[in-house]
């Protein structure tokens, strides 16, 4: 953020003293006829990266003071010979710090308590608490080797040693455990399999695209909505955007817009002759 000051007397550079200061017109500096002041530097500090935000306030003082300095006097030497590409930029870019200066007052209204209350209740207040399953498996390539997997553990031999010794698939090292799930999350085999299994029941083998499985059941439980602390904060985010978007439409509603009708190659947007 922070360049060196430009030295030199072609800067015509008169600094104020900022002991005084009592207001945003207080000057600071001037650059030829334009004054740098208070409210100048109160305006940039607001809009400073965080880590800037942490320097002392002297730090801040200097270092901004001498960066708006250097840039009036760019701005100036740029303003001397400045085309019609510069000309519409500056428009755009003045556009889009009024635009956001108007979402950023929208998006600052703080939210009630009964608006997050309300997003919660439309977003969770209708969900049904969803099964969801804790299950190992053993993955092997062929039906063979399955059905002999199957006659082991029926006659007693422990899953997991079976699955670290047997399976193919990434769960084999961690005895076959797959976690929790939900409907959707396996493939449909899988998953049907997985359903008309009672907790400690084994199942399969069952074909899917990976190979054959051999299944046991470990746990079931019911997901219920998430407690509205836990969502807060994507409920927060979503009742600001909400309040942008309402703002925008309201005052979009109420401005004057005509959309020429203009037959125009859309490819001339890429044409920057056209800004010479």
């Amino acid at each position: 953020m922070m360049t060196r000051l430009l030295t030199g007397a072609a800067l015509a550079l008169v600094l104020t003293a900022p002991a005084m200061a009592q207001d945003a017109d207080t000057v600071l500096a001037t650059v030829g006829e334009t004054e740098i002041t208070l409210g100048h530097l109160i305006a940039m500090r607001e809009r400073l990266p965080q880590q800037y935000q942490q320097l002392p306030d002297q730090a801040l003082y200097d270092g901004m003071l001498e960066q708006l300095i250097q840039q009036q006097v760019l701005a100036d030497a740029a303003r001397a010979d400045l085309s019609r590409a510069n000309e519409i930029g500056l428009e755009n870019e003045a556009r889009a710090f009024l635009a956001g200066r108007v979402i950023d007052a929208a998006a600052a209204v703080t939210n009630t308590d009964a608006e997050i209350q309300a997003a919660y209740d439309a977003e969770y207040g209708a969900t049904e608490p969803e099964p969801e399953f804790n299950a190992s498996h053993i993955l092997v390539e062929t039906e063979a080797e399955a059905q002999a997997l199957v006659a082991e553990l029926e006659g007693g031999a422990d899953f997991a040693e079976l699955a670290r010794e047997h399976s193919t698939g990434p769960s084999g090292p961690n005895g076959g455990e797959l976690g929790w799930f939900g409907l959707g999350m396996m493939v449909p085999e899988f998953e049907t399999a997985v359903v008309d299994l009672a907790p400690g029941d084994l199942g399969g083998p069952v074909q899917t695209s990976f190979g054959w499985h051999v299944i046991k059941l470990n746990e079931t439980r019911q997901k219920a909505a998430p407690p509205l602390e836990e969502v807060r904060a994507e409920l927060e985010q979503a009742v600001t955007t909400q309040k942008v978007d309402a703002a925008i439409a309201e005052i979009t509603e109420s401005a004057a817009i005509e959309r020429m009708e203009v037959e125009l190659d859309p490819a001339l947007i890429r044409d920057t002759d056209l800004l010479e």
